[in-house]
């Protein structure tokens, strides 16, 4: 036998020794971070925001009008009349609901009722099933503004820095968890505002693609489907509450200054030229067009359910008016010209929204909690919405001085106060920098806050600028950013700025934990309750 028949082949290498669990495991959530940190923000707000969310049981301020309102949508197709005794007759055991088939007035468009009713439909006319959908919108709205920060900035630490400081806002907080308007307008115009991102980031991969061809001035950018949705979503905030359309200039205004922004990056000779030749018409269509058909779409109900003659109210006002149009458009008379080609029911929509305007317009009925904008910012005065002073002896209460349960709708003091330094730098950003994502946020904070300044006389309340807390905890995120460090910068100045940011959100949380009680209608001493009234014009 020859020697090489004897020799055996070498043996094969031993295999790596496998990564320890805990390593593989930390590097698989490394991989899936900008999925795992948001949907565990969200997961954290969603504990606060569904938590004893039927407490208490009771009307909480506006839940007078609008879970009434959307039974009835739900049952009628129109927001119909209640007696005076409705609501005790709702909250009692054994329910009775004395809906009448009656058209009511009212003063808001109805889709945001609508979106309530989805809850009622599911858990009934209860305070739960009239708070599940806020509820759920308010989680949702969290996760989104961490995918949101995440694609503005780049960054998952500071998208989900912004979102842990919208999970903690206590005006979020409380909008979140009553049956009121407000919280679904602000998850339809962040969703606007995430849309018009991912169109921005998908026109610029277009742009790129002939950078190098021959320029900006004559690509067109094709179907933008995000830019639709835009519009679509904007198109639902103003069929919740009308302040919705100021909103939609400023994205309608912000979408194309970014379209003459990449021509220009992309090399056109003209950008804004060719952006008004090849995308203002388009971006109109897109945004205002799809806007307007959701906002007609939402009042389908009021439409359909009018037979020959019930329905909601005004419904048949064209019916006996021979084809002549309404005599009046936002407050202006107008003369009445025939316009038998317009459908009956869409001009008795007509003058029913010139009815709302009016009354919207022209409210100035004082009210314990109304407030200038001038205050919001820094909660001047924020919404008692429930109130109830509790003896002692009662409801848990062993304060010798008694007890009181409230949910106050104020923002987080600390976040607020901060947010309004944030806005500062970001205007030097935008405007010394040419800061693109200053400017976006900026946007939104100016499409919700700056309107309002218009209607000093009305009355009007702080709570509406839960639409802005996005905006502000962007905001916020940024500026913390900014005190984080830019990349390459040194460790030490990285640790240094890491504790500094560590530190205001953790004053922030501090800060939200403190007032809590105040947000959940927490039975509380007294005493507990005059500690956080740390001014007199939040009594």
């Amino acid at each position: 036998m020859t020697q090489a028949a004897l020799t055996h082949p070498p043996a094969p290498p031993a295999p790596a020794a496998p990564a320890s669990a805990p390593r593989g495991l930390l590097r698989w959530a490394a991989d899936r971070a900008g999925w795992l940190g948001p949907i565990g923000v969200a997961l954290f707000a969603g504990i606060l925001r569904f938590w004893n969310l039927g407490y208490p049981n009771a009307f909480v301020f506006d839940e007078t009008y609008y879970p009434k309102d959307a039974w009835s949508l739900l049952h009628q197709g129109y927001e119909g009349t209640w007696p005076d005794s409705a609501n005790a007759d709702i909250l009692a055991v054994p329910q009775h609901i004395p809906l009448t088939a009656a058209p009511e007035f009212i003063a808001h468009p109805p889709l945001g009722k609508w979106v309530i009713s989805i809850g009622e439909a599911a858990f009934g006319l209860h305070p739960f099933g009239w708070r599940f959908m806020t509820a759920l919108l308010g989680t949702v709205t969290v996760l989104m503004l961490a995918r949101i920060g995440r694609r503005l900035f780049g960054s998952t630490l500071i998208g989900c820095t912004a979102a842990l400081l919208m999970s903690v806002d206590g005006l979020q907080l409380v909008m979140s968890r009553v049956g009121l308007l407000d919280g679904v307008q602000m998850f339809f115009v962040l969703a606007a505002f995430g849309s018009l991102l991912v169109d921005r980031d998908r026109t610029r991969a277009r742009l790129a693609a002939v950078r190098d061809a021959y320029g900006g001035d004559t690509v067109r950018l094709g179907r933008r489907p995000w830019r639709i949705a835009a519009g679509v979503f904007l198109g639902a905030a103003c069929a919740v509450k009308w302040n919705g359309a100021p909103v939609l200039a400023a994205f309608g205004l912000l979408t194309v200054l970014w379209d003459q922004s990449g021509r220009r990056w992309a090399g056109a000779r003209r950008p804004w030229r060719s952006m008004l030749r090849r995308d203002a018409l388009p971006a109109l269509l897109a945004m205002v067009g799809s806007a307007l058909v959701v906002y007609v779409g939402a009042w389908a109900g009021w439409l359909a359910a009018g037979g020959k003659s019930g329905g909601g109210y005004d419904r048949h006002w064209a019916d006996s008016r021979a084809g002549l149009s309404p005599d009046s458009v936002l407050g202006a008379p107008l003369p009445q010209v025939p316009m038998s080609w317009v459908p009956a029911p869409l001009r008795s929509l007509w003058h029913y929204h010139s009815q709302m305007y009016d009354f919207n317009t022209g409210l100035s009925t004082p009210h314990t909690y109304q407030s200038n904008p001038f205050s919001w910012l820094v909660q001047g005065r924020p919404v008692s919405m429930y109130w109830e002073q509790v003896p002692n002896g009662q409801h848990g209460c062993t304060a010798s001085g008694g007890c009181a349960a409230q949910i106050l709708g104020l923002g987080t003091p600390l976040l607020w106060w901060t947010a309004c330094f944030a806005l500062v730098y970001l205007l030097w950003r935008w405007f010394f920098r040419r800061d693109w994502r200053s400017g976006a946020v900026l946007c939104g904070v100016a499409g919700v806050y700056l309107p309002w300044f218009q209607y000093q006389e009305r009355t009007v309340f702080s709570f509406y600028m839960v639409v802005l807390v996005p905006f502000l905890c962007l905001a916020v995120a940024q500026m913390l950013g900014a005190v984080l460090g830019p990349q390459g910068c040194s460790p030490e100045r990285r640790r240094i700025g890491a504790a500094g940011a560590g530190l205001i959100v953790l004053a922030i949380v501090g800060c939200f934990a403190f007032f809590y009680p105040l947000y959940t209608a927490e039975v509380i001493p007294m005493t507990s309750w005059q500690d956080r009234m740390w001014f007199t014009s939040w009594i």
